[in-house]
């Protein structure tokens, strides 16, 4: 009997991941809905992780490996996968994070059911313990914006959603990605591509399921714990910057103050820790200069930072 017709592509790239891609594609095969298939992008790692994702393909026909001879970056990466997909839904898995067993089956039978544009879950971070790693628990900001469940919803009724900015808590209808692509190049790609799919869906759903375990990892090569490099600071600030532009360009002011407020809660205390000790004084300049434009914004007379960031922000 033929294997069913997939339903739903996730777009899976890695670079130099050998040691979490087993993983993250364990974490596929294990999934419920087996109704998928995978494109795995090779993003000219320089360890095994390209041999990992052949094996994968040759023991498994769901997946499919594309393979960069040298990196062009994840935003590349994801958007060659969008180009590929020819199943109703697509979505991204990190090749570094881990699916929760349920989460294809939750997202596509929501989408199912509702006929919205693209459904979003919750996620927690799995951190270094030992040898192995723990799953953390659902952070405020996110069970703020996936809590409790709302389908067919906008962006209007829903401003706090916008805390919820990463590419692979979501599965969409791929007829939404026609004219939708990440900035290549840069880092923090995903988070301007998260406002642009608030502020573009007709309707969306969120669910508080775990839909991703989001690995921290212990060497701290991971993009978002290199924050104390200049270039990943400026690149991560353009990525702030661009998704307040991208809800004030829609006329969101609510969700333009409920991303304000994330930003000072979460962002902030960490930048400007890392900024009192910095050795290069343009990393404060940096930080200084961002605090000065949130400060210029309409909406932040709308928002509300706790008394110790507030008195940071009188630099």
């Amino acid at each position: 009997m033929p294997a069913p017709a997939p339903i739903v592509t996730m777009i899976v790239p890695g670079r130099d991941i050998a040691a979490f891609a087993p993983a993250a594609l364990d974490s596929l095969r294990a999934q419920t809905e087996s109704r998928w298939r995978a494109i795995l992008i090779d993003d000219g790692s320089t360890d095994a992780t390209g041999a990992i994702f052949a094996e994968a393909a040759a023991g498994d026909p769901r997946f499919t490996v594309i393979r960069h001879e040298a990196s062009r970056g994840l935003g590349a990466a994801r958007n060659i996968g969008v180009a590929l997909v020819d199943t109703p839904f697509l979505g991204f898995l990190d090749g570094d994070d881990e699916l929760s067993p349920e989460a294809l089956a939750r997202l596509t039978a929501t989408l199912i059911e509702t006929g919205s544009d693209f459904a979003a879950g919750a996620y927690v971070r799995l951190r270094p313990h030992g040898h192995s790693y723990n799953a953390g628990r659902v952070q405020p900001w996110i069970a703020a914006a996936t809590d409790p469940a709302r389908l067919g919803t906008t962006l209007d009724q829903h401003p706090r959603v916008v805390s919820n900015i990463v590419a692979w808590s979501k599965i969409s209808r791929t007829g939404f990605w026609t004219d939708l692509r990440f900035p290549e190049g840069v880092a923090y790609e995903d988070q301007i591509v998260a406002q642009q799919m608030y502020t573009r869906t007709q309707a969306f759903d969120v669910i508080p399921d775990v839909i991703v375990r989001w690995r921290v990892r212990p060497d701290g090569t991971s993009i978002t714990q290199g924050k104390s490099q200049l270039p990943v600071l400026r690149d991560y600030l353009s990525a702030l910057r661009g998704g307040i532009r991208v809800l004030q360009d829609a006329g969101a002011r609510a969700a333009v103050t409920a991303r304000l407020d994330l930003i000072l809660a979460m962002d902030m205390p960490s930048l400007l820790d890392i900024a009192a000790t910095h050795d290069d004084p343009a990393y404060a300049a940096e930080v200084a200069a961002f605090i000065a434009e949130l400060r210029a914004l309409p909406e932040f007379a709308d928002a509300s930072p706790d008394e110790a960031i507030a008195a940071a922000l009188s630099w």
